[in-house]
């Protein structure tokens, strides 16, 4: 079992040497963030906001994500009726914190435009609003969306952990569930909608400082079950998680707290088969479900010494998840994805 730390208290996030203050995990975002209170090396520093956002047959993601040596934006336009998957990414060299990203996901706007992107995060606080016109994103196909978050009175999974190796590296994280999408969204001559009443969107904000060599496993939904909002943010394998997991539950805008989780990938003649069903548990048993996935979101990219090999598969979850009172939650067809990422950069 892992020690649950839960942070309740507000406080800056690191000490005058540049360390963690306190490691441990919370329902929103207490400790505060100050780009210059790091003191490890400035390309070592990560910045991102990442959005999702899902419907019945379709999906759009959106990353604007400052590593320091190169920047990364990307919009990705994800096609479940068909079963493909439109992605296209813009690399930047040394933005160095020129993308001005926000210290805080309570305020600030997030902005990126060159001749082919415009892509705009707009934070109205209890309202994200996600605007982008993308030329050509995919085979002279032009892309384009205004859509709206709605974030209500909903608890969020906060980790703030460190590397035991490397006590001036740190994670600092917030995934903000459960926010009612609505909008429109344009991929060619294709106009799409999402209806408030049954699609959602996500929010990974992360800030940090982190070693070379890193994998994780994240998974993360949201559906309506018995008329509530229900979420899930699930994540192992990144950084010393001794003083907390960031797996979480949400129900009705409030967290129950999971420990340990474990994504049982099957695998075929030696190598990992993502497209076949896995199971997904918690060692409290407090979530048992079965994956059925419909698309690998997957990259591989080796130039010099940095590597990315990522698989965001989407799919279909059924299951139970208990709450902290005992309540069984049923998952039926819930559209959610899980990843396995591997990056040195």
């Amino acid at each position: 079992m892992t020690i649950q730390n839960e942070i309740t208290k507000q406080a800056r996030l690191l000490d005058e040497k540049g360390h963690l203050t306190v490691s441990g995990w919370a329902r929103d975002l207490l400790l505060k963030y100050d780009r210059k209170d790091i003191k490890a090396r400035s390309y070592r520093i990560k910045e991102w906001d990442y959005y999702l956002v899902l419907a019945d047959d379709f999906g759009c993601a959106f990353t604007i994500s400052d590593l320091s040596y190169i920047g990364m934006v990307s919009v990705s336009f994800l096609d479940f009726k068909n079963l493909k998957d439109y992605t296209k990414p813009i690399i930047t060299i040394l933005p160095m914190g020129k993308y001005q990203m926000p210290s805080t996901s309570i305020t600030g706007d997030v902005h990126f435009e060159n001749k082919d992107l415009k892509l705009d995060f707009i934070n109205e606080n209890s309202r994200r609003i996600i605007r982008c016109s993308y030329k050509n994103i995919a085979d002279n196909i032009d892309f384009s969306c205004d859509i709206s978050l709605q974030k209500n009175k909903t608890e969020s999974m906060v980790i703030a952990s460190d590397w035991k190796e490397k006590p001036d590296h740190f994670y600092y994280n917030q995934k903000i569930n459960c926010m009612a999408a609505s909008g429109t969204v344009v991929f060619g001559d294709k106009t799409l909608q999402f209806d408030p009443k049954k699609h959602y969107g996500t929010l990974d904000w992360g800030r940090g400082v982190w070693t070379y060599d890193n994998r994780w496993y994240w998974s993360s939904g949201n559906s309506k079950i018995n008329g509530k909002d229900f979420g899930f943010n699930l994540g192992y394998g990144f950084s010393d998680r001794s003083k907390a997991s960031e797996n979480v539950i949400i129900y009705d805008g409030k967290i129950h707290k999971l420990d340990e989780v474990v994504f049982n990938i099957p695998t075929k003649q030696g190598k990992k088969d993502y497209m076949s069903q896995w199971t997904i548990e918690s060692n409290d048993n407090r979530f048992d479900c079965v994956f059925t996935p419909i698309l690998d979101r997957s990259d591989y990219t080796k130039v010099g010494p940095i590597l990315t090999d990522q698989h965001q598969v989407f799919g279909r979850l059924n299951g139970r998840a208990i709450l902290d009172d005992q309540t069984v939650i049923e998952i039926k067809d819930m559209l959610m994805f899980a990843e396995d990422v591997h990056n040195k950069y």
